[in-house]
């Protein structure tokens, strides 16, 4: 897809991979409009944010309206960032902490992805990514509801791809690694963050999948650091 003057929403824009992912699209000449609880630190005349609370069906709703009465144009791409982890073993996890990480991780990704995409059938062209993460891919104690939810993003994202492929509509999953980003700050046991990813790593996975030809599809992107526990690769060619 020709990014240039193409509309994207990004959701949880304030901070890591949703900024870094916002800033690079601003470069290529994307008009990004930001879905987020907090307005990013960005300023530019192609970037627009709306108040939304992912958890919240209204509030997407109202970030939806805004953006299609604003701008008075088509959303290209959609991309599902908003996501949350709680740690804790599943016999001492809360049931509101649980339904949190669902109502956002899950819920949100359903409530965005509805909204945008009969106009994208409709014209023939859109891209939804979705923000996952290899607690997707394979279970980790102490996750287990965070690991819950993003198997479900994955069933969502593989099985909505093979819905709307023939509408000329890609649904892209990336699946990141430990990546450089605030998700860690409450964890217990994380301390080196060093040889993690960087949200701009992963900001340019998902530029080079919006970019790639028109019958080109990348379904499933698994990314990780190389040497996630050091020493740190040479940057020398």
């Amino acid at each position: 897809m020709e990014l240039e003057g193409k509309v994207v929403v990004i959701t949880g824009a304030s901070s890591g991979i949703g900024l870094a992912a916002a800033k690079l699209l601003l470069e290529q000449g994307a008009t990004v409009v930001s879905w987020s609880r907090t307005r990013p630190k960005i300023s530019h005349p192609d970037f627009y944010f709306f108040e939304c609370d992912v958890r919240f069906e209204h509030s997407v709703l109202t970030a939806y309206e805004q953006t299609v009465e604003r701008l008075r144009q088509n959303i290209s791409v959609l991309i599902n960032n908003a996501g949350l982890g709680i740690q804790g073993a599943i016999d001492a996890m809360s049931p509101r902490d649980w339904q949190t990480m669902m109502d956002t991780n899950v819920n949100g990704t359903f409530y965005c992805t509805r909204l945008v995409l009969p106009q994208m059938k409709k014209q023939k062209e859109g891209h939804i990514i979705n923000i996952a993460s290899i607690a997707g891919l394979m279970g980790s104690e102490n996750l287990t509801g965070y690991c819950a939810s993003k198997f479900a993003v994955r069933g969502l994202s593989e099985a909505l791809y093979k819905e709307v492929r023939n509408f000329g509509v890609k649904v892209t999953c990336i699946y990141p690694g430990s990546t450089d980003t605030s998700f860690f700050d409450n964890f217990e046991g994380i301390t080196n963050k060093e040889n993690m990813m960087q949200p701009e790593d992963i900001a340019s996975t998902i530029v080079h999948a919006l970019q790639s030809p028109p019958n080109y599809h990348q379904v499933n992107i698994e990314v990780r650091p190389l040497m996630p526990k050091g020493p740190m690769p040479s940057k020398k060619a």
